[in-house]
């Protein structure tokens, strides 16, 4: 299986530009005001606009407001919608596109409780716990606590750099991976070669 990759937190046209060129299957764009990464509408339009063919754009909300996705999904073309806070799973599968659902892991989470609601998620997404922030953290969680033959495709996050995507692919056998801090120069700015580095120790794993 090829382990699909996903650049999130994208807030430039040119980091966009170079994360498919590199190889990417999807950036995310977040639209959550209390992260440094959180890009305006504009943004988001011409960002949307430079993305070629076949790589999907992910929009990131932490409960929002119903008004506050359809003005995103108004004004972009956003392919796949992330949920990151307490979303209720109509609420998530109520906007006419697919949507993945996040769940932030600690040693007492019983995931398959928490997940199993969403059951009509393309996809869960997890990533390290923190009590104030959602995802961007640059913290890793042991990825032995991820439940085997979870019932829908895992999507890895927290923590993810270069250095490590290679033992977490090989460990927790993701569907697809998911990485911003560790591939960044700055908060929202991406490193071309980070990500290079990244993209090519998914693919040595998955050879």
């Amino acid at each position: 299986m090829r382990t699909r990759v996903k650049i999130c937190g994208i807030t430039r046209v040119e980091d966009a530009r170079a994360t498919a060129q590199l190889g990417a299957d999807a950036i995310g764009l977040v639209f959550y005001a209390r992260s440094p990464r959180c890009v305006r509408l504009d943004q988001a339009r011409a960002i949307t606009a430079a993305v070629p063919p076949f790589v999907t754009v992910v929009g990131l909300f932490v409960d929002p407001t119903r008004d506050q996705v359809e003005s995103v999904l108004r004004g972009c073309p956003i392919g796949l919608l992330q949920f990151h806070g307490d979303e209720a799973p109509d609420f998530c599968g109520s906007f006419g596109l697919p949507y993945i659902k996040a769940a932030r892991v600690r040693p007492e989470t019983d995931l398959v409780q928490y997940l199993s609601p969403y059951h009509e998620a393309q996809g869960w997404l997890l990533d390290a716990y923190h009590d104030q922030l959602y995802g961007g953290t640059g913290e890793s969680f042991d990825w032995k606590l991820i439940p085997r033959d979870l019932a829908r495709p895992v999507i890895l996050s927290g923590g993810l750099t270069p250095d490590n995507v290679g033992a977490a692919v090989r460990q927790a056998r993701p569907w697809a991976v998911d990485v911003s801090s560790g591939v960044e120069a700055a908060k929202g700015v991406k490193d071309a070669a980070k990500i290079a580095a990244f993209v090519t120790g998914v693919k040595n794993e998955n050879a």
